[in-house]
């Protein structure tokens, strides 16, 4: 009698299986890395356009890796950090792109109105396309979802607090004070936010971390469900590379996979910002692109989270990105541009700055009850696609 134990683990050693499971785990390497090599030449033969899309493709496809290689890592540590792993990761890739589009700004000052508009963008991306999409998807096939409502509840006050000081340099701006007190009232803006995230991260971490864990009715639904998939689990192992490598092993990777990354993002920022001065693309629109492809990994892991009914991890990546991608990239980018010598202000235009507060309002009141639902997710969605109008004529 054969023995099916046997069997499976002969199906498992096939050839072309083992091939399939392999294009599956490391698909996005290969077509990373040969995206912003092929993106190299066409930059140097001058077709720009190309140069700039398949930049953006090995963007895209290496911070899936790094996505996926932060998820693994994050998987090892208990929440919050498991999430604050992956959004740090995110993060980081964001302040790379960012940057280096600043440092156009010699040749070419506008490119800082670019900048301001990806910081903002990279919230209302997280906020409304990953939040939006996620609790959708996650809506239709649990029809509604539990989640911590001190989570979202804590997170959107710190939002909310966050939107209120970025208005401060705004409003000096508009009411026609010098350029330098501008500049003034932006460095100690970044300064407070950078205090208020190391406030944040003691608050997340360390006194009150059950306000970011799943809520116990949640954890029992996931727990039967997760026994109920052990009947299907069989004996294959997973060859993945990154499962084998220890904490630090990860964390290099992810370091490695960046700095490949930022050589993509260097023709990203050379042939996209030539091409949007040369089209007249707006800045609005221009940063919605950047934030769209600096946040494309944390929607895909999030979709996965939200089918997996983990919409608890939705919230954490959502918003927690959104509280990161302000509160660390904000001051960071204070930093690194007044190191090379570019005057770089916090004075938002209104679009921008009402985007960002009505957006956190709109999270505020779809995630205070501790549920959501699909029609939840299409508002987050509507408010994203009105937005992108905007700024396209704005």
């Amino acid at each position: 009698m054969d023995d099916p134990i046997q069997s499976t683990q002969e199906k498992v050693l096939k050839p072309n299986t083992k091939l399939k499971f392999f294009i599956q785990d490391y698909w996005d390497i290969f077509l990373g890395v040969f995206s912003i090599i092929f993106s190299f030449y066409l930059h140097k033969i001058g077709q720009g356009g190309m140069a700039t899309l398949f930049a953006a493709i090995g963007i895209g496809a290496l911070s899936i890796t790094v996505s996926e290689v932060a998820e693994i890592l994050s998987s090892r540590l208990a929440e919050p950090y498991g999430s604050f792993v992956l959004t740090l990761s995110a993060v980081i890739v964001e302040i790379i792109l960012l940057y280096i589009i600043l440092l156009h700004a010699f040749e070419n000052p506008e490119v800082i109105e670019t900048v301001k508009g990806g910081i903002i963008s990279a919230v209302i991306v997280d906020m409304n396309v990953l939040l939006g999409l996620a609790v959708f998807l996650g809506g239709l096939r649990y029809i509604a979802q539990e989640h911590n409502k001190e989570t979202s509840s804590s997170y959107t006050t710190i939002l909310f607090v966050t939107g209120i000081a970025l208005l401060v340099p705004s409003l000096l701006s508009q009411a026609e004070h010098t350029k330098e007190v501008v500049f003034e009232a932006s460095v100690l803006i970044s300064l407070l936010l950078l205090s208020f995230y190391i406030i944040i991260v003691v608050f997340q971490t360390k006194t009150h971390t059950h306000f970011f864990k799943q809520t116990a009715r949640s954890r029992i639904f996931r727990l039967k469900r997760k026994m109920q998939e052990q009947e299907d689990v069989t004996l294959n192992e997973d060859d993945y590379i990154f499962e084998k490598f220890n904490n630090l092993g990860l964390i290099f990777s992810i370091f490695l996979l960046i700095a490949v990354i930022a050589l993509g993002a260097e023709v990203f920022a050379n042939d996209g910002v030539r091409l949007a001065k040369e089209y007249g693309i707006s800045a609005g629109i221009s940063g919605l692109i950047i934030a769209i492809v600096a946040v494309s990994p944390e929607i895909m892991t999030a979709i996965k989270a939200a089918k997996n009914d983990e919409i608890q991890r939705v919230v954490n990546i959502a918003m927690g990105a959104s509280t990161v991608s302000i509160l660390i990239t904000v001051p960071v980018l204070m930093g690194l541009a007044y190191l090379s010598g570019i005057r770089f202000t916090l004075d938002f235009n209104p679009l921008e700055i009402g985007a960002l507060i009505l957006t956190i309002i709109l999270a505020w009141k779809t995630t205070d009850e501790g549920q959501t639902n699909y029609f939840e997710g299409i508002s987050h969605l509507m408010f994203f696609i009105a937005f992108a109008i905007i700024a396209a004529y704005y």
